[in-house]
């Protein structure tokens, strides 16, 4: 009998038996090699990111995982004296439409609505022409800028609509509530936000809003977190530039210098009023003007002061300065009087008072009631021509004002050995030409005479201020030039011009108010404009004790009549009206006697002007 073998033993007897040999040492070493050169590869990767590639790195993971904010550039808020708004930044937003994502409240969420489907609904909110929103988007499929400059009223509308596809864009605008009433020295943004004039250039940094960019850290979903954050990085300023103009002043000296710029065809006006004190700009109005919100509308010319910033020959109003320099040297009696024969020569040149007439022996005060030029080189005369331009130069005529007012230029005087070796030049100075300065530094002059000899600088800000609070007026200053008795003089004489010279127009019962009319030529590159004439008027009140000086100067009046007392005079009139109800000044001790004229009735020391090339009428 065969014997049967079994299954485990015939899978054993099938089986490969492989005998165990020993690794080749070549082998082994090859192999520790290998794992050795991966290691150290993978050390010196690991060195190369931390050490060398690490910080490059470490920014891009920080773009990735934060977030950046960067500010949009708003601008702080303007406000005059009383805290009416003058400028400020309004939220304005951009609408952008994204066609390929339109889709409806309600919708499912995967079904895409037609162009013009959403222009139906955005028609009607935007009060547009649903012809003009299909236009304006055509075929494209995102990235369409449908409407700027929306008001926030309008875009919630959109908003509400709840439209997907369509982003709102915020941005800020600048607004100016007053329209051209502050135009002339706020100045305004072009559409980019680029200050183009007036404190909106001159204080540009200090009207941007403490901004900073922010980096917020993200989560994982995107969702910002608040670490990282530093102390005060989400602060936000609510400071506004406060003015000392008041916007009422304002309004009322420029319809009142409008009017009267028309009525005599002129080709410009400017009205200044100043607190003598503390150098307090009230007022400073301009015409021809313009709308900052419309600036595109107007000429560039217009964007300019030039009652800070143009030259001109005051003419008979600085005829107080002159008298106030020559008490201050003792070269004249505050009683003393000249002998004003109506003409004389000077170095060979003629000079003529504006009517060609002789007044006789008269004191000083007439001198400034009848505006006499000859008078006036008689009295300077008596003056050394080297303390004269010495005079001249220490009151600043030669040097731009100490102002905030953007673009404040120097006046031009003659070299001191020109002035010195030519007769004829302390002469005409006398009744103020052959020199030149701007509208506000003469006004900073008659604020000085006011202000009892100490000169103070004009200005229009009062500084920052956080939130509604308004700033108080500062305290009075200034460097004192001339003596207190002197000026009073002068003050007590330029009230004779209002109660019985060419000034009669300002009168006002029950108050005392001093002034000076001056109706000088017009000068251009130092050659006279045939006909062409510069009408002023400068006014102070209350002359038993100063605290405003009102100057009116209007440019190139029409008219043989056109004359200080006639153009500029009503103009001070309402300004001075206006100025003593709002700074709510009580009647003086003294009251004045008489009614007033009517503004445009002729003065009875007026005439028709016939005039040489050194003639100044006031």
């Amino acid at each position: 009998m065969t014997p049967i073998a079994s299954p485990a033993r015939t899978r054993r007897a099938g089986a490969r038996v492989v005998a165990i040999q020993p690794v080749p040492a070549r082998r082994l070493l090859a192999v520790y090699l290998l794992l050795a050169a991966g290691l150290t590869g993978l050390a010196g990767r690991l060195a190369w990111v931390q050490v060398v590639d690490g910080p490059r790195l470490q920014s891009k993971a920080r773009a990735v995982q934060t977030h950046a904010i960067t500010p949009i550039g708003k601008r702080r808020t303007i406000v005059d004296r009383t805290g009416r708004l003058v400028a400020l930044d309004e939220q304005r937003f951009t609408l952008w439409a994204h066609p390929r994502y339109f889709n409806f409240p309600g919708d499912d969420p995967q079904k895409r609505r037609t162009a013009a489907e959403t222009a139906d609904k955005l028609a009607q909110v935007l009060a547009q022409p649903k012809e003009a929103l299909l236009a304006t988007m055509g075929d494209r499929r995102s990235g369409v800028k449908l409407r700027t400059d929306l008001d926030p009223e309008t875009a919630e509308r959109v908003r509400n609509l709840g439209i997907s596809g369509l982003d709102l864009e915020a941005y800020p605008h600048r607004i100016y509530p007053q329209g051209s009433l502050f135009a002339n020295v706020v100045g305004f943004l072009n559409l980019e936000r680029v200050p183009q004039a007036g404190l909106e250039q001159s204080r540009d940094q200090d009207l941007r809003r403490q901004e900073t960019t922010l980096s917020m850290r993200r989560g994982a979903d995107g969702t910002p977190l608040p670490e990282g954050l530093a102390s005060g990085s989400l602060y936000g300023d609510d400071l506004r530039l406060q003015l000392t103009l008041d916007g009422r002043l304002q309004q009322v000296a420029q319809q009142a210098l409008a009017k009267q710029v028309k009525q005599w065809k002129a080709k410009r006006g400017a009205a200044l009023v100043i607190d003598v004190r503390n150098g307090e700009m009230l007022a400073l109005a301009s015409t021809p003007t313009y709308d900052p919100n419309r600036f595109w509308k107007f000429k560039p010319g217009l964007f300019r002061e030039w009652s800070v910033q143009d030259l001109y020959e005051p003419g008979s109003t600085f005829k107080p300065i002159n008298l106030a320099v020559a008490l201050q040297e003792k070269a004249i009696d505050p009683a003393g009087k000249v002998n004003d024969s109506g003409q004389l020569t000077i170095g060979g040149w003629p000079i003529f008072n504006h009517d060609r007439k002789g007044n006789g022996v008269i004191d000083f005060p007439t001198v400034l009631q009848v505006s006499s030029n000859v008078g006036m080189v008689q009295a300077m005369h008596r003056v050394k021509p080297g303390r004269f331009w010495h005079w001249l130069d220490v009151m600043g005529i030669g040097a731009a004002p100490d102002t905030d007012l953007p673009g404040a230029v120097a006046g031009e005087l003659k070299r001191r050995t020109e002035f010195i070796s030519q007769p004829i030049e302390p002469a005409v100075a006398s009744f103020g030409q052959g020199f030149s300065l701007t509208p506000l530094k003469l006004l900073q002059l008659h604020a000085m005479l006011a202000n009892g000899g100490r000169m103070v600088s004009p200005h229009i800000t009062r500084g920052l201020r956080s939130g509604e609070a308004l700033a108080s007026a500062p305290a009075g200053g200034g460097i004192q030039l001339l003596d207190p008795g002197v000026t009073q003089t002068v003050m007590r004489w330029m009230e004779s011009v209002v109660e019985q010279g060419s000034g009669k127009g300002a009168r006002i019962p029950g108050y005392r108010i001093g002034g000076k009319t001056g109706t000088a030529q017009k000068a251009e590159r130092g050659v006279y404009i045939p006909g062409a004439r510069i009408t002023s008027f400068v006014a102070h009140v209350p002359i038993e004790d100063p605290r405003y000086v009102v100057l009116v100067v209007v440019d190139e009046p029409q008219g043989g009549n056109a004359y200080g007392s006639t153009v500029a005079v009503p103009v001070a009139r309402q300004i001075l009206e206006a100025l003593l109800v709002l700074e709510k000044i009580p009647p003086s001790s003294k009251p004045t006697a008489g009614a007033p004229p009517k503004p445009n009735a002729p003065s009875a020391t007026r005439h028709r002007q016939q005039r040489s090339q050194t003639v100044s009428q006031g």
